[in-house]
C-alpha cells in the first residue's frame, strides 16, 4: 500500500489539539495534596476563581458521583468521617474527565498528576494505604477502582482529622479544614488552623465545597 502525502504537521494535529484540551482541564482547577507555603489571601471584592467550561470530553463522561453513594456511606462508617465531606469532595474533584484512558494519557505529559475520581496523587496514596486492608494495591489502579479511589480518600481524610488540633483559630469548620488539607496538604491544614490566611486557590477550594454541600448531602441520603 502506498505511504500516504499528507503534510506531516497534519498528522501531529490531533495530538496538538488532545495535549491542549487535557492542559486546560488540569490547569482550570489543581489538587496539590501538598505541602506548599498558603498564598496571601485575596481582596474580598475578587471573585474566586471558576472551572473552565466543559470540554467535550467532560460532557461525554457518564461520571456522577451520587452514583457511589453507597460505596461512600461504607468508607464513611469504616473510617468514622462524614460521608457528606466524602462525597462534597468528589464532587469538588469532578471538574475533569474520570476516564482511566485520559487520565493515563496525560499522566505521560505530566508524570505527577492525579489519579482517580478522587484525585489523588502517588505519594499520598503510598502513604495512606500503609497498615490498611488495602495496603498491596497500587497507585496505577485507582483510574479502574472507584471504590479502592473512595477507600483511599476517607482514610486520608481520617489521618487528616487525626491531626487537627482540638481548638483553632478562624471561623472554619472541622469539615472545611479537613477539604483544606485534602487539597493543599497536612501542613498547610494545620497552618490555616493556625490563623494563617488561605490564598485563591484555598478559597476557591471552600467556595466550591460550600456549593457542593446540599447536593451531597442529598447524594447519601438516598437509597
Amino acid at each position: 500500500m502506498a505511504k500516504s502525502q499528507a503534510p506531516k504537521r497534519w498528522r501531529w494535529l490531533p495530538v496538538v489539539v488532545f495535549a491542549l484540551a487535557l492542559y486546560v482541564i488540569v490547569r482550570a482547577a489543581g489538587t496539590p495534596q501538598g505541602d506548599t507555603r498558603p498564598r496571601a489571601r485575596a481582596s474580598v471584592s475578587t471573585p474566586a476563581a471558576t472551572a473552565a467550561p466543559p470540554t467535550s470530553a467532560t460532557t461525554a463522561s457518564s461520571y456522577d458521583p451520587a452514583d457511589y453513594a453507597s460505596q461512600v456511606r461504607t468508607r464513611a462508617r469504616q473510617t468514622g468521617v462524614s460521608a457528606q465531606l466524602l462525597m462534597a469532595i468528589l464532587y469538588n474533584e469532578s471538574y475533569k474527565p474520570h476516564d482511566p484512558s485520559l487520565e493515563r494519557a496525560w499522566q505521560k505529559y505530566k508524570p505527577d498528576a492525579a489519579f482517580g475520581i478522587a484525585n489523588m496523587h502517588r505519594a499520598t496514596f503510598d502513604e495512606v494505604k500503609k497498615g490498611r486492608d488495602f495496603a498491596d494495591r497500587r497507585w496505577e489502579e485507582l483510574p479502574d477502582d472507584r471504590d479502592l479511589a473512595i477507600e483511599a480518600e476517607a482514610w486520608y481524610l481520617h489521618d487528616l482529622t487525626a491531626q487537627l488540633p482540638a481548638a483553632w483559630r478562624g471561623a472554619y469548620t472541622k469539615n472545611e479544614l479537613l477539604a483544606l488539607g485534602y487539597n493543599t496538604g497536612a501542613g498547610n491544614m494545620l497552618a490555616f488552623a493556625r490563623g494563617a490566611a488561605r490564598g485563591s486557590q484555598a478559597q476557591s477550594y471552600l467556595d466550591k465545597l460550600n456549593a457542593n454541600w446540599a447536593k451531597a448531602g442529598s447524594a447519601v441520603a438516598a437509597g
